[in-house]
C-alpha cells in the first residue's frame, strides 16, 4: 500500500491513527482494539503507544503490513513485570 506521509496522524478524539491512501481512500485504525486484540504487556503497551504519538505512519505500516508481535516482542521483551 502507498500512504501519504503528510495525512497520517494520530486523532485523540476517536483513538485512531488515520492514514490517507495516495488513491484517496482513508484508513482509521481502531489503536485500542489493536492493543486488546494483540494482548500486550504494559512494556509493550508503552512501545505502541510511543509510536502511535511520535511515529504514527510507522505505527500504521507496523498494523497493515508487518508483524507487530514479532516487533513488540523483540523491541519491548518480556521485563518479568507482568508476572
Amino acid at each position: 500500500m502507498k500512504y501519504d506521509e503528510r495525512a497520517c496522524k494520530f486523532n485523540m478524539d476517536t483513538g485512531c491513527v488515520e492514514l490517507l491512501l495516495l488513491n484517496g481512500r482513508k484508513i482509521s485504525i481502531d489503536c485500542t482494539g489493536v492493543k486488546d486484540t494483540l494482548d500486550v504487556t504494559m512494556a509493550q503497551r508503552t512501545e505502541l503507544d510511543y509510536l502511535i504519538y511520535n511515529d504514527p505512519l510507522a505505527y500504521a505500516d507496523l498494523i497493515l503490513n508487518g508483524e507487530p508481535e514479532e516487533y513488540l516482542k523483540n523491541t519491548a521483551g518480556n521485563h518479568g513485570l507482568e508476572d
